[in-house]
């Protein structure tokens, strides 16, 4: 199909929930990408923090391709080695002792949610099954993450939302505030991406690791999109010390396929059985595949190399004209501007920079293995679009 034909079957038939860029993508290699009429971008966004190493990642390539000539799929009534290969990984990298595997964020919440309130029910009983999220986060748009979600906006439309959802401000007096005794859980992203990539305050947040742990109230991480290396760390709350009972990811997981996990640590670890939870196609072992791929790739030298990536991207960015701030960690970046963000982003794309929105922010995310001159070019147009 030529690029009108598509853009007018998609308009005609999709469900119109995206304002779409009027872009349409075809091919490319690392964070180089081509529409349908050839002209390149470097790609800054990586379809949300999800093409972790970019787009035709040859390693990757071969991990799917080579589980797609065996078998495409598994139901988890039966095991596969794609799955207990990825959830050893997992919990070998991160000191997790159960893994439940899901098709995305969203649904990797779900899961921690429904987990917190039977660990809490079979200890305590009935009653106590509150959680408490906070103002500003993200986390999904089913109906129960949609609850959780701490921001007005997505909660137009779609009442009534579930029972025993409490939102608090990021600080030890908010959660006191909205903690009760039915609170069985706190639920947190340490860098809070939709909402303008705010990192939360490293003495609050050790504070309430504390906190919970003394109340037996569990914390559960969101790193749906700061983790899986995005931060220059494999999670981003390993940076602060915490120590989280639950910790969610998805997006760069399986690199470019639907995957999400919920990891369950210590206490948590025995808290589902046979029919608490399920899914028909959580853990796929295609996915699982790619994520395997993903996951044994992210060491210390990759870190570092993001870390200092980041650096680069945040040292050069401030001293932009019309920058007011920079925010984030690693290849997860906010920019605040006296421009609105949108008209940044459509300018930057006219000029051949794939970047995205986070509120009143720019967002970046680039892949991990970008090279030195693509930012380079990135951070040029950066420059001529917000300083203009």
């Amino acid at each position: 199909m030529k690029r009108d034909e598509i853009i007018a079957a998609d308009k005609e038939h999709i469900a119109s929930t995206y304002a779409r860029a009027d872009v349409v993508l075809d091919h490319g290699e690392g964070a180089t990408l081509y529409d349908k009429s050839g002209k390149v971008y470097i790609d800054c966004a990586t379809g949300i923090g999800v093409n972790c190493f970019g787009v035709n990642d040859p390693v990757w390539k071969e991990a799917v391709v080579g589980q797609i000539n065996k078998i495409q799929h598994i139901c988890n009534l039966y095991y596969s080695e794609p799955q207990a290969e990825l959830a050893a990984l997992l919990c070998e990298k991160t000191g997790a002792k159960r893994v439940f595997f899901a098709n995305s964020g969203a649904e990797a919440n779900e899961c921690a949610i429904k987990t917190a309130r039977k660990y809490s029910y079979d200890k305590y009983g009935e009653g106590r099954y509150e959680i408490i999220t906070l103002k500003d986060s993200f986390h999904g748009r089913t109906m129960a993450t949609i609850t959780a979600t701490g921001q007005e906006e997505f909660h137009k439309y779609f009442m009534p939302f579930l029972d025993g959802i409490k939102y608090a401000e990021p600080s030890m007096a908010g959660i006191r505030k909205a903690r009760t005794a039915k609170t069985c859980a706190i639920m947190i992203e340490v860098i809070q991406g939709e909402s303008g990539v705010n990192v939360l305050d490293g003495d609050f947040l050790k504070d309430l690791d504390k906190y919970c742990k003394a109340n037996d109230i569990l914390l559960i991480c969101d790193e749906v999109q700061s983790g899986n290396g995005r931060t220059g760390y494999l999670y981003a709350y390993e940076a602060f010390g915490l120590h989280p009972d639950i910790v969610t990811t998805a997006k760069a997981l399986a690199g470019g396929l639907p995957l999400g996990a919920c990891m369950m640590f210590g206490k948590c670890a025995g808290t589902l059985g046979p029919g608490d939870h399920g899914t028909t196609f959580g853990g796929n072992p295609v996915a699982c595949a790619g994520a395997v791929s993903i996951i044994s790739r992210i060491d210390r030298d990759l870190l570092l190399e993001i870390q200092g990536k980041g650096a680069y991207f945040a040292e050069n960015i401030k001293h932009i004209k019309n920058v007011v701030s920079v925010s984030g960690m690693g290849l997860m970046i906010g920019i605040e501007t006296t421009k609105p963000a949108g008209e940044v982003v459509k300018a930057c794309a006219e000029k051949g920079l794939i970047a995205l929105t986070a509120h009143t922010k720019v967002r970046l995310l680039p892949p991990f293995n970008i090279r030195k001159d693509e930012i380079d070019e990135a951070l040029k147009i950066l420059n001529e679009v917000i300083s203009a």
